[in-house]
């Protein structure tokens, strides 16, 4: 069932794609208009806003069952699952500079700061329930994100007003937000790879450049040596229960040039 969650937020992030270019495709077959602002992508570099909305998610590899020692040194075998079973929503803000490369090329870094929070569920199948049913532990892990996006942008020829594009660049971030007493902590840097679409609009007073991006974790973004810090023994098992994570970003941006 979480898989198929996920499978539909992919597809209806696919249909908005979709929806986009055929937007742009069918004002193509328009009549010739007043281009607003005709001269605007001759510049040779420029600058802008960003502003936008995206959804998070981590692609969690759980170890299965495990030995731990207690603090009395006991040995004892633990089995915790832990999943980000929905994609949480967040915001992101920054800068843009943009250079032009030729008619269809352009390079553009924005320095952008994302706020996001996760909610993680972790199973304890050690520890059962009245019912049977394994216990559950929560935690919020929440994420703020520094990065430089760095994207090479391939846009069509305009029409009137629109100009459909595609991009697709590197995304290195720094996450302020880790803490000690959290069961899983992130790592400080990751790096992200990412494709998208969007299309310019030209108003009268500005460029509107709405898109639509993927993002993908390319590192182990987890912390693996929290565990061995952590000063209560209650939270080892909920710790030790993945090995590896994988940061995943769906982000609807509006750029303002």
């Amino acid at each position: 069932m979480r898989f198929c969650r996920r499978m539909c937020s992919m597809s209806a992030g696919m249909m908005m794609c979709v929806a986009l270019f055929l937007h742009c495709i069918s004002a193509s077959s328009q009549e010739r208009k007043v281009e607003n602002r005709p001269y605007t992508d001759l510049r040779v570099f420029h600058f802008g806003v960003v502003v936008g909305a995206h959804l998070q998610d981590l692609e969690l590899n759980n170890i299965g069952p495990v030995t731990l020692t207690d603090a009395e040194g006991n040995s004892y075998e633990s089995l915790v699952t832990v999943d980000q079973d929905r994609w949480d929503p967040g915001f992101q803000v920054g800068v843009l500079g943009e250079l032009r490369l030729s008619t269809h090329f352009a390079l553009r870094l924005a320095p952008t700061m994302y706020f996001g929070t996760r909610h993680l569920t972790f199973l304890n199948h050690k520890k059962l329930t009245d019912e049977g049913l394994p216990t559950e532990a929560r935690q919020n892990l929440k994420s703020v994100y520094v990065g430089c996006v760095a994207d090479v942008i391939f846009a069509a020829k305009r029409f009137n007003n629109h100009r459909p594009y595609v991009v697709a660049g590197v995304t290195p971030v720094l996450n302020l937000t880790s803490r000690d007493n959290d069961y899983l902590r992130l790592n400080k840097s990751d790096i992200f790879a990412s494709v998208g679409v969007g299309c310019d609009f030209y108003l009268p007073f500005f460029k509107l450049r709405p898109e639509l991006k993927f993002m993908y974790g390319l590192t182990n973004s987890l912390d693996k040596g929290h565990a061995s810090r952590l000063k209560s023994p209650e939270m080892l098992p909920y710790a030790c229960s993945a090995d590896r994570t994988r940061s995943k970003m769906v982000c609807l941006s509006f750029y303002f040039e």
